[in-house]
């Protein structure tokens, strides 16, 4: 797709006087460092104190008022000015840190007094799981109702005559995962000619589960000349190819997602033996306040799953075995507390807030430090504490060192056993109740409709489909044990 460049003013420019598109030069030697991609040096708009200081309409500052918002997070204080000037801007923030309003407010209020025509949206947010769709919606939806837009989430494993039904009403706003909208393009019931204005959320996960020729092809649907707002956890390499093609002279922003990390949580690594996992794992479920607990398999989740509430944990499964329904729910009582330990593949890694989560659990280690980072990103969120707790078995150790060396994190390292005093002091775990449980959301799979990859175990993608499968499994690190080796893409539609 050829892009007009454009000033910081947002007016076209930028062509030189043989009429070719400008070729970006790198920047500083520290951002290339920082981030091997091509940025220019056109200086950025300063940064806000407040939320007021912004060129944003009434309606939309009156809600962040109402919703308790006057103080923007860095991310946000860094890069509205821009986005909301028409720059393109490449936003790095560790998971909770606000990225969602960065692009979110900067996306409604550009498009706020305009309507959109049936089937034809005039914003996209792109993502890569369903959870982390309905969660951008979720998120966006005050800001939009104050200004009168309308926003609709495109996700695989629902009904797909309702999200057609909802684009040839005409909506102002989409938030979707790649499959189910190029479904919905595919069928004639959307077109985004007239998006002026689009994200990608989580682009470096995209990247990861084998989504980037679907978003290209998207991306290549866009209108020209548009504006281009890419955020995400990590960036590297992997969406290299993203930057380059699509984003113009763009404002860089980076919080580093590791001392983040270093600065509001504690990082423990714990070492077991194999014959007591289960227990010691049993009794941090059973602590009083919530935990997730990350597994690397679906049949780990629901074992784990089963015994908890055998125990007299109230516990609930998460991964892409599950309906979208299902995970719904389970989510939903997960927040509310009727479920108090929550056991998920990497499907819960990203796009799941739960107000004051302060543990995580890695009962399984995971792949590698984006991994880690993204499953411990749902503890410590906007400002508050919280642990990350890894169980390591002695064939582990040496890649969890490794790992932790590449997250830029030093853990404090502890031998336990179940019913250690150690063990309770750093993750609350106490003796279960021993009364069994029933499950809170049944096991009983809804049927879904229409969809390239629906709620599907593994194995159950429609043939030819070409889409990658759900997560949860993924490539273990060496010495991970007998964890499963999959090729291929991975990535939930």
């Amino acid at each position: 797709m050829t892009r007009t460049a454009r000033r910081p003013d947002g007016r076209p420019g930028g062509r030189g006087r043989s009429g070719a598109p400008r070729q970006h030069r790198s920047a500083a030697p520290a951002r290339p460092r920082e981030f091997a991609l091509p940025v220019t040096a056109t200086p950025p708009l300063p940064p806000v104190s407040r939320f007021e200081e912004l060129d944003m309409p009434a309606a939309l500052l009156t809600a962040l008022t109402s919703e308790g918002l006057t103080v923007p997070f860095p991310i946000q204080s860094a890069t509205l000015p821009n986005t909301l000037a028409g720059r393109d801007v490449l936003g790095r923030g560790r998971t909770g840190s606000g990225k969602t309003l960065a692009f979110g407010l900067a996306l409604l209020a550009r498009t706020a007094g305009r309507r959109a025509d049936p089937k034809q949206p005039l914003g996209l947010v792109l993502v890569p799981t369903r959870e982390l769709a309905q969660q951008v919606t979720d998120a966006l939806t005050p800001y939009a109702r104050a200004l009168r837009l309308r926003v609709t989430t495109v996700v695989g494993g629902v009904s797909l005559g309702r999200q057609s039904a909802a684009l040839r009403g005409g909506v102002e706003i989409v938030v979707a995962t790649p499959g189910r909208l190029t479904d919905l393009i595919e069928r004639g019931d959307c077109r985004l000619d007239q998006v002026a204005a689009c994200v990608l959320d989580e682009a470096d996960q995209m990247a990861d589960m084998g989504f980037m020729p679907q978003v290209t092809r998207l991306l290549d649907q866009v209108r020209p000349g548009g504006q281009r707002m890419l955020f995400s956890a990590t960036l590297d390499r992997n969406i290299d190819q993203l930057v380059r093609r699509y984003l113009d002279d763009p404002v860089v922003h980076s919080v580093d997602p590791s001392a983040a990390a270093v600065g509001t949580m504690e990082h423990h690594v714990l070492q077991v033996d194999l014959a007591d996992k289960f227990a010691a794992t049993t009794e941090i479920a059973a602590r009083d306040g919530r935990v997730i607990m990350f597994l690397d398999t679906k049949h780990a989740v629901d074992k784990l799953t089963k015994h908890l509430l055998k125990s007299g944990v109230r516990a609930g499964a998460l991964h892409g075995g599950k309906s979208q329904a299902q995970r719904t729910r389970t989510l939903a009582h997960f927040k509310t507390g009727h479920v108090t330990a929550l056991v998920a593949t990497n499907v819960a890694a990203r796009g799941i807030h739960i107000d004051q989560l302060d543990l995580v659990v890695n009962v399984d280690p995971p792949g590698d430090h984006k991994d880690y980072l993204h499953r411990g990103g749902r503890t410590a969120r906007a400002g508050e504490s919280g642990r990350v707790v890894t169980l390591v078995l002695p064939d582990q150790r040496r890649d969890m060192s490794r790992l932790m060396a590449d997250a830029g994190i030093t853990p404090r390292t502890t031998r336990v056993r179940s019913g250690d005093a150690e063990l309770s002091r750093i993750t609350g775990a106490q003796a279960p109740s021993g009364v069994p449980v029933a499950p809170t959301v049944t096991a009983e799979r809804t049927k879904e409709h229409g969809s390239s990859g629906g709620g599907a175990p593994r194995g159950e993608r429609r043939r030819g489909s070409g889409r990658p499968p759900e997560p949860g499994r993924r490539r273990a690190p060496r010495g991970a044990g007998t964890r499963r080796r999959r090729s291929g893409p991975r990535g939930s539609d």
